[in-house]
């Protein structure tokens, strides 16, 4: 009798505590939200960001269903280029056109390097085939190819470039595609679930999961001249082929573009960095809009925020909240508004501002003309203004896209068949001049005949032209001198804005 009652207690507690779970189990599934019927996450999803929903590890599969179709394979390819044996002489520079090493071996040994292949990823953002992806994945590239999830591939052409938020924008020419929807960068918070889409290590599409780490990060990796870094920092496990791919939400909405990782070793490590999708917005409109970015700037120089407590004393800069103006151009929006050096700059349009990154990241998202109320703090008082900002030469006006032919900087002139025949060239474009431009900042000599871009004949200005403004990034120029045997070949950077007129300062 004794062992039936200890029986039934037992049976007892193990149905009771089953019963228990399951229920649990039961409301814990009718806390989920479907899907609609286009396939996404409905905007009001909210998961287990819900403050009154449970606590737990959420479900990624809405969001990765919902994503992982708009995140696109980008493979590119940057042809070889026919190099001299003297361009790679490292005594070159010593001995000039008189270099003995080089007469004692024979002369000019002309070299092709081979062609070169890499991989990155992109995120289409509008049904026509609009892609963004880093500069940094297309830069240089001859050839750009794009994989959809359903392994379509198709030919990319670039609208435009930023190497100075490392942001493009390729088109492919395709409609009724999947896209990504926006979310919102500046509502992300520390600690948030996030997953990054996209193909590392020439993988398949793949989805790791994190948390956001940090804000408004600057790790000092784009080495542009006016490079904007305000990275959202995430554990999200990031490698090499990511870089271009989506960094989402659980909604299953773009909230960043993977950039770039922290490691020893060039793969995961820890850390991975996305810009934030306020900034792409921007910058992507621009690009399709006007063929370059409309960046606005405040005309302001601030300290950098990783400056000790002792090098801010030797400097005699005070504590203070937010960011120290440490001067202000003659020219600039601030200087009109009466923003002063020792200032602190604390909200743009009522956004706090505690760092230069977030600061950046704030006027990033305005173009010149626009107005923007400034708080700062001055004397222990805060004050408020309006200003106007303005575009890199001090007024309102659209930046035009000037193309890579105009930045060139020289006198250039087509030679003429004569000087070709001597030259046992078919053609080409003689550099008469240097001025200030990209061609100054080479090791480019007045005389240099310009042949070849990247493998393709250069003939006449109008080959020259045509090629130029249809490159990005990295490029080669080759070509002859008049007089010596061989032939060069000089990297250039088309995107080097070294000569911009800002006199220096940050936005």
């Amino acid at each position: 009798m004794k062992f039936r009652q200890i029986f039934l207690i037992v049976a007892i507690s193990i149905t009771t505590s089953l019963l228990s779970i399951w229920g649990y189990g039961t409301w814990l599934h009718n806390q989920s939200t479907t899907l609609q019927s286009d396939g996404r996450v409905p905007v009001n999803y909210a998961g287990f960001f819900n403050k009154d929903a449970p606590t737990g590890i959420p479900d990624f599969t809405a969001a990765a269903t919902s994503a992982t179709p708009a995140v696109v394979h980008i493979k590119t390819k940057i042809k070889g280029t026919a190099v001299s044996s003297k361009n790679s002489n490292p005594f070159g520079d010593l001995f000039g056109d008189n270099d003995p090493f080089y007469q004692f071996f024979g002369g000019p040994r002309n070299m092709t390097m081979p062609d070169q292949q890499a991989s990155g990823s992109g995120v289409v953002i509008s049904n026509d085939g609009y892609i963004i992806t880093n500069n940094h994945v297309i830069d240089g590239a001859s050839d750009i190819n794009v994989t959809l999830s359903n392994r379509k591939s198709y030919k990319a052409t670039v609208i435009g470039a930023d190497p100075n938020t490392d942001l493009a924008v390729l088109k492919i020419n395709e409609t009724n595609l999947p896209y990504m929807l926006y979310g919102n960068s500046d509502d992300v918070k520390l600690g948030q679930w996030v997953m990054a889409v996209g193909y590392p290590l020439s993988l398949d599409v793949t989805v790791t999961a994190g948390i956001i780490s940090a804000k408004s990060r600057n790790i000092g990796i784009n080495k542009s001249t006016r490079a904007i870094e305000s990275f959202l920092q995430t554990d999200a496990a990031v490698n090499p082929g990511n870089s271009g791919g989506a960094l989402i939400n659980t909604n299953g909405e773009l909230i960043g573009i993977n950039s770039a990782i922290a490691s020893p070793t060039g793969s995961y490590a820890g850390y991975s960095y996305a810009i934030p999708v306020n900034i792409v917005k921007k910058a992507v409109n621009d690009l399709i809009k006007f063929g370059t970015v409309q960046r606005a700037y405040m005309g302001v120089n601030y300290l950098p925020d990783y400056l000790s407590d002792d090098q801010r004393k030797a400097n005699g800069i005070k504590d203070g909240p937010g960011v120290y103006v440490s001067g202000v151009a003659d020219d600039g929006a601030a200087k009109t508004a009466g923003i002063k050096k020792g200032d602190f700059i604390t909200k743009i349009n009522g956004v706090n501002i505690n760092s230069g990154s977030e600061l950046q990241e704030q006027i990033a998202g305005y173009k010149p003309g626009d107005k923007v109320n400034v708080t700062y703090v001055r004397d222990d008082k805060e004050n408020t203004t309006s200003l106007t900002l303005k575009n890199k030469s001090g007024n309102y006006e659209v930046v035009k896209n000037e193309t890579a032919f105009d930045d060139l900087g020289a006198d250039l002139v087509t030679v003429d068949k004569q000087a070709a025949q001597k030259n046992d060239i078919s053609g080409g474009v003689q550099v008469k001049k240097i001025n200030k431009g990209l061609l100054n900042n080479t090791k480019i000599q007045e005389g240099f005949i310009i042949t070849g871009i990247d493998g393709q004949d250069v003939n006449n200005l109008d080959d020259l032209k045509n090629i130029l403004n249809n490159s990005h990034g990295t490029i080669k120029l080759e070509g002859v001198y008049p007089g010596y045997d061989g032939t060069y070949s000089y990297p250039l950077a088309l995107d080097d804005n070294s000569s911009d007129n800002n006199n220096g300062f940050n936005p």
